[in-house]
């Protein structure tokens, strides 16, 4: 699951930031991993998201107090299937979680920058996370990436990854914007249909290009 803060979001800093997205399942991951690997400070609002959740934090209890204890494993973590299972079949219930989880996650995020803008004023921050087109926070970055494959891939892809039925998957997919929606909002486009070492050599090259966008800042 992914959570995104909604709305606008200013740091004073002089970083290039970069949001990198793309729909579920066409290997944002890979992507934003290959980018730390180059030097760019990573952050994944997914992990972000599993933070400000944690056993004990005000963000966990938020979210019981808004969808029953049934979210929760016997151990108090959040049960993140039993939970995706109800937003993703109901568009409010997914609002509901990402207005809970809003504050907690901008908050995060604004002290990680804050760090990173610190200690490499002129470093290339990248903020991943899958539904910053659909939130608007797209528009608080200075560049946006946009992660994609063919369909059929993305459907295998998912099934892999989360066990899932193709139904199960199709789903998931039609609860976010289509594909070729998103791909309408990039500055720079990776396709992964491919696989690792085609993925790995455009990315190199999108690297490329935003360091010489960070050199003239």
């Amino acid at each position: 699951m992914d959570f995104l803060p909604i709305g606008n979001w200013q740091l004073a800093m002089t970083m290039l930031r970069i949001g990198l997205t793309g729909s579920i399942g066409v290997g944002k991951s890979f992507v934003a991993g290959v980018l730390a690997e180059l030097g760019c400070h990573v952050l994944d609002a997914d992990q972000a998201a599993r933070e400000v959740v944690a056993p004990g934090s005000a963000g966990l209890s938020a979210v019981v107090g808004a969808f029953g204890e049934g979210v929760l494993h016997e151990d108090g973590t959040l049960d993140r299937q039993q939970l995706g299972s109800l937003i993703f079949a109901d568009h409010r219930q997914r609002h509901l979680l990402n207005s809970i989880l809003h504050p907690y996650i901008i908050a995060l995020q604004d002290e990680q920058l804050r760090e990173w803008e610190a200690i490499d004023p002129e470093g290339i921050a990248v903020v991943d996370a899958a539904l910053m087109i659909e939130s608007g926070g797209f528009r608080r970055f200075d560049k946006l990436i946009v992660v994609h494959c063919r369909p059929e891939v993305q459907i295998r892809r998912l099934m892999v990854r989360d066990k899932l039925t193709r139904e199960e998957a199709l789903k998931r997919i039609d609860a976010q914007m289509p594909q070729e929606e998103k791909q309408k909002f990039a500055d720079y486009l990776i396709d992964t249909s491919e696989g690792f070492e085609s993925t790995r050599k455009r990315t190199g090259e999108v690297y490329e290009e935003l360091r010489r966008v960070e050199s003239k800042i």
